[in-house]
């Protein structure tokens, strides 16, 4: 497994993993031919793991999106972007490292990029605030999209977040409007705008930055108003039910596209997104550039027609028996994938 981490629902996978290792070792040691064998180890192991990664539960789908190999935007700017400059502050208060936002080009074309940064051990966490941006992150991204809005390009959204800090201070710096305020002013950007969640997409942290054009949802990531934590805590007084709220809350991403809140699903490598951050790369960038080109032939007020019709059609159901208004046809054709 990646890196020596891996989750426990993993465990059959890499004890047969350090089974084919050991006979590796014993066969070069002793000059034997165990070919045969590891062939057949090797098999097994490929069938293990398509039998566990295709009947994954919710909450390992949640586990996957929190896994701490998992490519966090950054990576996702190294290899899907060009001529990545990096800009910082709101202009009012401070520099959130929590939420990150430049100018790259894409395929050549200029475009703004904002997204939710974790950090991959203690001292990187403590400097991003586990991902958790404060209002002057918010505040930030807001300002470079309306950077893009003036120049005319689009902006590209990585969401990755367990939700918005919730400190005091956040608070008295006026968490709550901040994230208000883009809710607002994204659904009335001129220009085209892409999201995708690529990690964790909790609570209004995570749609601060994803009120776009278009919503791209990873494999294994999540999109949900609370953690299945925090809604076990609620409603059943018990956060250990976390596996039944994440059942319940219909967060992955197959159920969203299902519900229409996600236009997308990008595939992952067999075993998750941490096992291969090129592939996973590539097939965000190929989602990105289809869905780009959809959207920016439309003029402005069709866009923010289109963009509103979208989200106000989002749990509008036609009868108790029927799908919601919003799922007729995802776009990425008929089964909502590339």
């Amino acid at each position: 497994m990646a890196n020596g981490v891996y989750l426990d629902f993993e465990r059959p996978i890499v004890e047969l993993e350090e089974k084919i290792e050991e006979m590796e070792t014993l066969a070069e040691e002793r000059g034997i031919d165990v070919s045969t064998e590891l062939s057949t180890l090797q098999a097994k192991l490929a069938r293990l793991k398509e039998d566990i990664f295709s009947h994954l539960t919710p909450i390992q789908r949640v586990q996957l999106a929190r896994h701490p190999r998992r490519p966090y935007p950054l990576d996702f700017v190294e290899r899907c972007f060009t001529d990545w400059l990096e800009l910082h502050g709101d202009r009012a208060y401070a520099d959130d490292h929590a939420m990150i936002g430049g100018m790259a080009r894409f395929d050549g074309q200029p475009v703004i990029v904002i997204g939710q940064q974790k950090g991959r051990d203690t001292k990187e966490n403590l400097r991003r605030n586990f991902g958790m941006p404060h209002p002057e992150g918010y505040r930030k991204a807001l300002r470079l999209m309306k950077t893009a809005e003036k120049f005319g390009h689009p902006v590209i959204a990585l969401i990755d977040t367990p939700g918005a800090y919730p400190g005091i201070g956040a608070e008295e710096r006026g968490q709550a409007e901040a994230i208000a305020r883009n809710l607002r002013e994204m659904a009335a950007l001129e220009i085209p705008t892409i999201s995708v969640v690529t990690g964790e997409g909790a609570s209004g942290g995570a749609l601060g930055i994803g009120v776009t054009d278009r919503i791209l949802i990873l494999e294994n990531a999540f999109y949900s108003v609370i953690s299945p934590e925090g809604c076990a805590a609620i409603l059943w007084k018990d956060g250990e039910k976390r596996e039944l709220a994440a059942r319940a809350m219909k967060i992955t991403a197959e159920d969203l596209r299902r519900l229409g809140v996600v236009d997308e699903i990008v595939p992952e490598p067999l075993g998750g997104a941490h096992t291969d951050y090129p592939a996973t790369a590539r097939a965000i960038e190929d989602a990105i550039r289809r869905h780009l080109g959809e959207v920016s032939v439309w003029g402005p007020d069709e866009r923010i027609r289109r963009r509103r019709e979208k989200y106000r059609a989002m749990g509008a159901w036609k009868g108790p028996d029927s799908a919601p208004a919003a799922a007729a046809v995802p776009a990425g054709g008929a089964d909502g994938r590339a």
